[in-house]
Formats: C-alpha cells, sequence, structure tokens
C-alpha cells in the first residue's frame, strides 16, 4: 500500500521532470538496460531485464519460505495423535506448508491485473504486458492448493481420520470452507486453460467471476490473519475496478465503421464526449 502511494508521487514528478525537459528542448534519451528485452518467445512473450529479475526474486522467496517452513516445522513436529510416527507427521507438515506457499502466491495474485496500478508503471510495466503474470501467478497457486488439498486427503486416509473432510471447526480450521474455497477455484482453473478459454471465451469469462466466492471461503478457511496477507492485492485491485466501472459509464461517440478485406471491423471514435 506505501509502494502505491509513494509511486503516485514518483510518476507525477517523473511527468512534470519530462515536462520541463521538452520545454528545454532537451531530447537525449539515456539509454534503461532494464527494459531491454532479454527473451522473446510464443510461450513466455518479451521479458525485460527488469521483469527477468522479479520473477528470479520471486522464485527465490518462494522456495526460500518453502525451505524456512519445513525447517521449522521440522524441528518442532506437532503430533495429530499420541503415538503417530515421524514420517506421517513430516508428511502432514509438507501439506500443510504447500498451502502456506500458495497464499504467498495470491499475495501477488491481483497486482498485474490491476490496470491503473502506480506500481506497474513504476517499475516500467504495462497492464497488458503484465496479464501474464496473473496466469502464471494462478497456476502455481492453484497447483500448489491442489497438492496441499490431496495431501490431506491422503494423510486422513493413512491416519483413519476420513471424518475431518466434512469438519467446519469454528474457532480452529474449517476443512469444508477449503473444499468449497477449491471447487470454486478448480472451476476458475480449468476454464482458464487456453484450449477452453479461446473457443469459450464467455465461460471462461464469468467462470472467472466466481473469485468472489472463492475468497469468501478461502477467508472461511484460513481465517483473518492470512487474509490479512493478500489484502493490499485485492484492495486496490477493487478500487481498480470501481474506477473503470466509473470510466465505462462515459458514452462515446461512433463515426464510422467499416469492414476490412482481411474481415476485421474498423471502428473509428470521436475523442470529445457525445450523446449516441
Amino acid at each position: 500500500m506505501l509502494m502505491s502511494v509513494l509511486g503516485c508521487f514518483y510518476l507525477h514528478l517523473e511527468t512534470t521532470k519530462k515536462k520541463i525537459a521538452r520545454g528545454l528542448n532537451n531530447s537525449i534519451q539515456r539509454p534503461n538496460f532494464l527494459k531491454k528485452p532479454v527473451h522473446i518467445s510464443s510461450t513466455f512473450g518479451i521479458i525485460t531485464m527488469t521483469e527477468l529479475l522479479f520473477v528470479t526474486m520471486f522464485f527465490a522467496l518462494l522456495i526460500w519460505s518453502l525451505a524456512n517452513y519445513l525447517y521449522i516445522s521440522f524441528g518442532h513436529l506437532h503430533m495429530d495423535r499420541e503415538g503417530e510416527k515421524i514420517w506421517k507427521a513430516k508428511f502432514r507438515s509438507v501439506s500443510l506448508r504447500l498451502g502456506y506457499i500458495g497464499n504467498i502466491c495470491w499475495a501477488f495474485l491481483f497486482f498485474p491485473v490491476t490496470r491503473g496500478s502506480s506500481i506497474l508503471r513504476m517499475i516500467g510495466l504495462t497492464s497488458e504486458s503484465s496479464i501474464k503474470y496473473h496466469i502464471w501467478l494462478g497456476h502455481i497457486s492453484n497447483l500448489l492448493f491442489t497438492l496441499h488439498t490431496i495431501g490431506f486427503i491422503v494423510y486422513w486416509g493413512i491416519t483413519n481420520q476420513m471424518s475431518q473432510m466434512v469438519d467446519w471447526d469454528i474457532t480452529y480450521v474449517s476443512n469444508v470452507a477449503g473444499w468449497i474455497a477449491m471447487l470454486f477455484g478448480w472451476a476458475i482453473w480449468v476454464t482458464s486453460f487456453p484450449s477452453i478459454r479461446r473457443k469459450a471465451f464467455e465461460l471462461f469469462f464469468y467462470t472467472h467471476h466466481l473469485y468472489l466466492f472463492y475468497i469468501v471461503f478461502y477467508m472461511l478457511h484460513v481465517g483473518g490473519s492470512y487474509l490479512f496477507m493478500i489484502l493490499p492485492g485485492i484492495f486496490l485491485f477493487l478500487i481498480d475496478r470501481y474506477l473503470r466501472f466509473l470510466q465505462s459509464q462515459k458514452r462515446a461517440r461512433l463515426v464510422s465503421a467499416r469492414l476490412l478485406p482481411c474481415g476485421v471491423v474498423e471502428l473509428n471514435f470521436s475523442k470529445c464526449l457525445g450523446k449516441n
């Protein structure tokens, strides 16, 4: 949140600086190697040095967090039952920590799709180029949450605690809420794959709005402490959606329309506000 506010001031100062430079006829362009593409492919798109640094730091954060969680948990193993074998307790601990790492992915999930964010502009990213990071984060988080879910199912099976699957603990963890959240998550995940998204875009679009229910049951599953970790991204995303909703209420006057030989429809709109 602090970075977002400081980013607004930074962008304002940069805009003022550019206006002054234009007024002095200063046309010298400083090379910025951080914005230089370092990888171009059909799979990953165009990746600049800035993006490569952030991706590297992000994966380093995930690896370090998982290693740190496991190191601490293995040193202070929690035995769910008296006389439980150590390998079962470690298996449960790994399954639990995979959910923690998925929560880190969720903390960053909404930043790339906050189109008007000052954070993206401050580090030299556009909303269009950032969509791929939302997709990658979505795949990684859903994979981690799926492993987290399967891990606990296996653990409950080998310890004869399958009744835990329908447990709704008011004071601790609600397993039922976690199941419901994952059902919404799997629906969003499956329909986001290119093979489905390109053939049934409306299905993908409307299914993606299930994230509202996903967040609600996710909160009921993990509690308020872990929700606060992902709240800044959600808060900025909701503000951005509200501002874009207000912007969409403005009417634009259609000047002309024509069908090009390649089958593309060309529409020209007036920049000035006008009545339909």
